[in-house]
């Protein structure tokens, strides 16, 4: 971004949180730098980056503002209350404006979650970065550009406009998941407060805690080990708890591991990870050591069939498996691509799977929440059994193939084998059959189920035990012999679709390296590019893999292909490092992966009138 480009001001429809009520302007945060961080809170990618800029908001606190603007991508996201509560939940220590309309992001023509644009302090846009990774390339621009503006006296120096809200105290605080142990109680993972909760049958009074309650990474005894928004749970079968030494495996989501919890001591062991997150570059294991980088683990399941913990590995679209007795981790299926493909295991492609069980026969049953679908994995084959794509979802009961589900989180196997779903963003537990394959709703007016789980019941001889996650509460729901059946809802994201020309045309993602750094081709090329489409009919050539970040495609003609619109799928990476020759430059050069996958819907056109280029900024200064 060589012009000089004046950062347009912010506009939100429902208007501010964390300021303690005050809308802001850029024009009053003249002499600070301003990141904007272009989020939504389903997407894992815009949860890496909150983790991302943590450090460096405090590094730099006095002299720069961060700002969220939430730009949602599912119904629910666009309730104010709903956001309100995942600022909490994710602990969002900055400004954010609620553009539910996407105002300012359109202003902005930002075309992916997350995008962060930096703002100097004379409100010109200076930077702008999609995708997660970016963080050391805008450390080095601000570090770079402080010296400039202080020099200049553009830069004035204070405390920022953030506000902390007021605390709420409750017993759970954004539970995510729960299991029910052999003595009836229930093993809750209390995410918002870094911690296992023991919860008694009633699911309302606590009986102890696993973890002292902190965010963090540290292994020990009960009182002092730390999580960071656990989630998913899986109890290991007593043979095999007794040879590895624990009975519950925990995905340790923010800190990218998986955690050993042995119930009686509370003993707490990290089993797999490092606390880094796995990042494109980094090899993939194949059967190998658990010490290696996860990506937001969000749920764990074990399988009888494979003798190991099926892991929904959310922050890269995988399925990975992991074998608790010999401490190994392997991929089980996926690509890493995100988007709804069925096939063989090593060419599915998943979205963000946040939700796992296992049937008696071995089948395992996943919630992929970007899809809004529900899926499952017989025989190394993938299929979809609800859900249509990244950019559909909505509440519609009856045939499978038109039933629609938002953002669903958990799953669980029922008595009779049909399949419960936690609807999270449809606040509702629904029901699969796969016999029938109808779709029906047992419960409706919940507040964001995340989990869900099988209890005995003397009377009626099962019940759901539902994680209410935004009512920071365990309830029951009984199992009735025919599901309510609801008003159908049906909705596609409000994100514009681009209209693109039918015929020869260009995908252009443009990177310029971070100040100090060039591109790192030490090892092979130092770029990398894949183009697909959802259908493949939108493509008629220009699909595939290459190492130029420019790519020749074909739209294809409607009326040959009866496609007239679809989503555009684009993963882009780049390579850099250190540059020796740049002044003050560190006598062992760091060097950095840069990615993003872009999902952008687009829209056929044979009048002449849409665009021949997409262009999708990996980074640019």
């Amino acid at each position: 971004m060589n012009a000089r480009v004046r950062a347009p001001e912010l506009v939100g429809r429902q208007g501010w949180l964390n300021t303690g009520g005050r809308a802001l302007t850029l024009t009053e945060l003249r002499g600070k730098f301003v990141i904007l961080d272009f989020w939504t809170f389903c997407c894992i990618n815009c949860l890496h980056v909150l983790d991302e800029l943590r450090p460096i908001e405090q590094e730099f606190a006095d002299c720069l503002v961060t700002i969220g603007v939430h730009s949602p991508k599912f119904v629910h996201e666009a309730d104010h209350a709903a956001l309100v509560a995942a600022v909490e939940r994710y602990e969002v220590h900055h400004p954010v404006l609620d553009d539910p309309d996407l105002t300012t992001w359109q202003s902005y023509a930002v075309r992916a979650w997350p995008t962060l644009v930096v703002i100097d302090p004379e409100g010109y846009v200076v930077g702008q970065f999609s995708g997660e990774g970016h963080g050391h390339a805008i450390h080095a621009l601000l570090t770079q550009l402080v010296a400039e503006h202080e020099s200049k006296g553009t830069l004035h120096r204070g405390e920022g406009p953030y506000v902390p809200p007021t605390p709420a105290q409750t017993e759970l605080r954004f539970p995510s998941k729960a299991v029910r142990l052999e003595d009836g109680s229930f093993l809750v993972a209390d995410a918002k407060n870094h911690r296992l909760a023991l919860m008694d049958a009633t699911g309302q009074q606590l009986l102890r805690s696993i973890g002292e309650g902190l965010r963090g990474l540290v292994d020990g005894v009960a009182s002092v080990a730390r999580f960071s928004e656990p989630n998913g749970i899986a109890l290991l079968p007593n043979d095999i708890a007794a040879q590895c030494g624990y009975d519950v495996v925990v995905a340790d989501t923010v800190n990218h591991c998986l955690r050993g919890v042995h119930l009686e001591s509370g003993d707490v062991r990290t089993v797999a990870g490092t606390g880094v997150q796995w990042m494109q570059g980094d090899a993939l294991p194949d059967d190998g050591d658990a010490v290696t980088p996860l990506s937001s683990p969000w749920d764990v399941v074990w399988s009888p069939k494979h003798a190991k913990v099926i892991v929904a590995m959310a922050g890269i679209h995988q399925l990975w498996s992991f074998d608790p007795v010999n401490s190994r981790v392997s991929v089980f299926a996926g690509t890493t691509n995100e988007g709804l493909v069925d096939g063989e295991l090593d060419k599915a492609w998943f979205a963000q799977t946040s939700g796992l069980a296992v049937d008696d026969e071995g089948t395992i049953w996943m919630a992929d929440s970007e899809t809004s679908s529900l899926r499952h994995v017989r025989n190394g084959v993938v299929t979809t059994d609800v859900g249509r794509g990244l950019f559909d979802f909505g509440l519609v009961d009856g045939d499978a193939a038109d039933a629609l589900l938002q953002h669903p989180l958990g799953v669980a196997v029922l008595p009779d084998a049909s399949i419960a779903i936690a609807d999270t963003y449809n606040g509702a537990v629904r029901r699969f059959d796969p016999t029938t394959k109808l779709v029906s709703t047992l419960a409706t007016g919940l507040a964001e189920p995340s989990g869900i789980a099988v209890v005995p019941d003397e009377q009626r001889g099962a019940v759901l035990l539902v994680v209410e996650s935004a009512a920071h509460q365990l309830t029951f729901i009984a199992l009735p012999e025919q599901a309510t059946r609801v008003d159908a809802r049906a909705y596609r994201t409000q994100r514009p679709a681009t209209d693109v020309r039918v015929g020869a045309g260009t995908v252009r993602v443009p990177f310029e390296p971070p100040p100090g750094q060039k591109l790192d081709d030490r090892y092979g090329p130092s770029t990398h590019l894949v183009v697909s489409s959802t259908p493949p009919e939108l493509l008629e050539s220009g699909s595939g893999a290459g190492e130029s970040l420019v790519r020749g495609v074909v739209f294809a003609n409607p009326t040959a292909t009866g496609v007239t619109q679809g989503v555009l799928h684009v993963a882009a990476r780049a390579a850099s490092c250190d540059d020796p020759d740049a002044p003050g430059a560190a006598e062992f050069p760091a060097c950095h992966v840069h990615q993003q996958d872009w999902g952008v819907p687009v829209r056929l056109v044979t009048d002449g009138s849409g665009a021949t280029e997409v262009v999708l900024p990996l980074a640019g200064l």
